[in-house]
């Protein structure tokens, strides 16, 4: 009995030490709301605070309209017709999501810009003199096209596995009581698929809050700009913290907007009979068109940026020295393996805790945990080197004893970047563990027990072999995840330490788009190939 109370609180103590680590610093932007208004902080608040939110407003309503009906239509058809290429194109429209939105842009931008291969194919081929502002990406409708293209896989990938999963009769129902395909679509489709494009186009809203890169480049004014002027241009901690607050609540309305959009109506089946939905083979145009369709959209959203990547790439080789590129190449692989490796862990410890302890309350925590995936990078950078500069300065006295020359330790080493990724992509690593424990359930887990073995040889021994799957594709979800991070990277980096998604965004800015296009290849590579092998072969649906 003592043993197994000591194992219990071991797990339960380990448990809390992490989510409170987890949720601690994200305190420090709440308490920052209290602090005294200087200048510059009345100064935004009456002169252009107002912008943000209207530009920030345009930016996330726009793109959630375009990229739900760009995903839902493609996720239709997709799982109810049958049309050349259609096997191809259900796991190839997912490849738009390894490509960061900053990476399209500056692709893209290079693509129309005066020296393009569109204007000049234009001038050379067909002498045709267009003005170069017709051609001009770079400004807010620019920005919600990358966003939109890059980003709708988020409801296309929710929204098709949800409509591949319902039962025939729904649709046959409506079509047996005399309605059309667009009648079926807008009055059966969309009602019963409410919940999924909710949960897909907040994604994507969360995205494009998060983003620092795209709207950078553009010189677009939004939140995220915002903090990184004030911190790094003014060198106003203090403003930076109050606008990282507003985010916030920005990002919790926009949650509650969510929550009361999905509302309380539930779609579930009568009958234990589920067949999934029969494919219907288009023939002649409607064949051609659907095909059509979802090739111009893989065009736009993969095969053009990464056509240009290419080519940038040879006609670059050898500009970066292989020494430094290598160096790049390690710096990301060891802060996002050693990240991944560590959310995973306490994944693990959090999840276990919550199977082991019952009770609302070790329900509700671990969900609190995974608040910061919610949280734009912009925001929870604040909130760690706010954290991490106090935890200094209460470790100054031990600095001194130990003969350290300054007090900043912590808050200038890696330590402060990997700690910001964990708090930031937790959600995704312990969403995935979540899953595994709950299909592999305690029956085991409970034999085990009555063998007289106790919890924690049991977890390594019955529970962590079972959930080999859930841990590898959390950690590949993870990794690529951290491998694209742009806000929290540029932020909390030690000095002279540059990443690929760094140093790509660094050339961007610097109007080195050539030289941008090997890391940036690189990123999309090793995202791409994770992303196929995540859903082609872990995900099992019927076709």
């Amino acid at each position: 009995m003592q043993r197994r109370l000591a194992n219990v609180n071991m797990w339960t103590v380990s448990a809390a030490i992490i989510m409170i680590l987890l949720f601690l610093p994200n305190l420090t932007i709440v308490t920052g709301i209290f602090s005294p208004a200087n200048e510059n902080w009345a100064h935004m608040k009456e002169f252009v605070l107002g912008s943000f939110i209207k530009t920030s407003l345009i930016l996330i309503s726009t793109t959630a309209l375009l990229t739900i009906f760009i995903g839902l239509s493609l996720a239709w058809l997709i799982a109810q017709y049958q049309f050349p290429l259609r096997k191809f194109l259900k796991w190839a429209l997912i490849l738009p999501l390894s490509i960061p939105p900053f990476i399209g842009a500056y692709t893209y931008h290079g693509i129309v810009n005066y020296t393009g291969v569109i204007q000049t194919t234009l001038r050379d081929r067909f002498e045709m003199n267009l003005n170069p502002s017709f051609f001009d990406i770079m400004n807010l409708p620019g920005a919600i096209f990358i966003y939109t293209m890059f980003l709708y896989p988020y409801v296309y990938t929710i929204t098709r596995i949800f409509l591949s999963q319902q039962s025939a009769s729904l649709i046959e129902s409506a079509r047996m009581l005399g309605k059309g395909p667009w009648r079926t679509f807008f009055q059966v489709v969309i009602p019963i698929s409410r919940v999924s494009i909710i949960g897909g186009a907040s994604l994507v809203v969360l995205e494009v809050l998060n983003d620092y890169g795209v709207v950078k480049y553009f010189g677009i004014q939004t939140f995220t700009t915002a903090i990184f002027q004030t911190w790094f241009g003014l060198g106003d901690i203090e403003s930076s913290i109050k606008l990282a607050a507003s985010l916030m609540g920005f990002v919790i309305l926009i949650l509650m907007i969510e929550k009361l959009l999905r509302g309380r109506r539930q779609y579930s089946y009568s009958t234990t009979k589920v067949r999934p939905l029969p494919l219907i083979e288009l023939k002649g145009w409607k064949a051609i068109t659907a095909t059509g369709y979802g090739l111009l959209i893989l065009s736009l959203g993969f095969f053009i940026p990464i056509i240009q990547l290419i080519d940038w790439m040879f006609l670059t080789l050898g500009t970066i020295p292989m020494g430094e590129f290598l160096t790049y190449v390690k710096n990301s692989v060891t802060v996002a393996g050693i990240s991944a490796f560590a959310i995973i862990v306490f994944a693990l410890i959090v999840g276990n805790f919550s199977r082991l302890v019952h009770g609302k309350v070790a329900k509700l925590l671990p969900k609190l945990t995974i608040l910061g995936y919610s949280i734009p990078g912009a925001v929870i950078a604040v909130a760690v080197v706010t954290a991490f500069i106090a935890l200094d300065r209460f470790l100054a006295p031990l600095y001194q004893m130990l003969g350290v020359g300054t007090t900043l330790v912590l808050s200038v080493s890696l330590t402060m970047l990997i700690s910001a990724y964990i708090i930031r992509f937790f959600a995704i690593g312990y969403n995935s563990i979540e899953s595994g424990y709950d299909k592999i359930g305690t029956d085991f887990r409970d034999a085990s027990r009555l063998l007289g073995v106790g919890l924690t040889k049991t977890f390594f021994k019955v529970d962590v072999p079972m959930l080999k799957g859930a841990i590898i594709s959390g950690y590949i979800l993870v990794f690529i995840d951290i491998l694209k991070e742009i806000p929290l990277t540029l932020i909390l980096r030690p000095f002279n330490f540059d990443t690929l998604s760094t140093k790509a965004f660094q050339y961007a800015s610097d109007e080195k788009i050539m030289e941008a296009s090997q890391a940036s290849l690189l990123i999309v590579g090793i995202s791409a190939l994770a992303i196929v092998i995540f859903y082609k072969f872990l995900e099992k649906e019927p076709d």
